[in-house]
């Protein structure tokens, strides 16, 4: 595993300090570690919605109900994932 140092100001190394004490995380690492998978999670989630927007506005007007639309949409993001995890 490598090894990265970062620099906080006083607040924020308080309340990394304050996760660990709470027994959630075992060390600072492991809190820093959860808030940048958190925010990967995100970055793939709003790139597959972008994406999705896109391909809609480029499609033109759908005969396709709103319900129809986000079951489509949910089944794609599903099967997505499920390839990532593999």
């Amino acid at each position: 595993m490598a090894t990265m140092n970062i620099s906080l100001t006083d607040e924020l190394k308080a309340w990394v300090e304050e996760q660990v004490a709470s027994g959630r995380y075992g060390n600072a690492s492991e809190y820093v570690r959860e808030l940048i998978r958190g925010q990967q999670d995100r970055d793939q989630r709003l790139a597959f919605q972008q994406r999705v927007i896109d391909e809609a506005i480029a499609s033109g007007v759908s005969e396709r109900s709103p319900a129809e639309i986000r079951a489509a949409v949910l089944k794609r993001w599903r099967a997505e994932q499920k390839t990532d995890a593999e």
